[in-house]
């Protein structure tokens, strides 16, 4: 039997909800992505404090936001090789570890940026 057919700003309205459902659950279940969403709330109008260019705003907070977006992404495979079965896989364990290497990655981004752009404009030369 098919899906009856929607049109697009039905679809959009229950995908908007879907993500907010998300986003809800992330928030709700997994600690990394409250404690990463308390400091976007820090982090976001520092940018805008400590720096009156555009693009350097961006930076700041995207880099943040890249970061929330990978561990919304490592939750999600977390869940899926969880909801697979509680023995062990060696591949399982694989898709886990990447997935937080992931996020390693992404807060190193972070940290470069907000380095590169924050510290080095208020000591320039460290």
């Amino acid at each position: 039997m098919t899906k009856p057919a929607v049109n697009a700003v039905t679809r959009l309205i229950k995908a908007t909800g879907y993500s907010l459902a998300g986003l809800r659950a992330a928030y709700r279940h997994e600690q990394a992505f409250r404690q990463e969403s308390w400091l976007l709330v820090i982090l976001a109008p520092l940018a805008f404090y400590l720096s009156a260019e555009n693009m350097e705003r961006a930076l700041l907070i995207g880099s943040w936001l890249l970061v929330m977006i990978i561990e919304l992404l490592n939750s999600a495979i977390e869940a899926t090789v969880d909801r697979m079965g509680d023995e062990w896989h060696e591949l399982a364990g694989q898709a886990k570890d990447i997935a937080s290497a992931a996020v390693m990655l992404a807060l190193l981004l972070a940290a470069l940026i907000w380095y590169l752009l924050v510290v080095t404009k208020f000591f320039p030369f460290t």
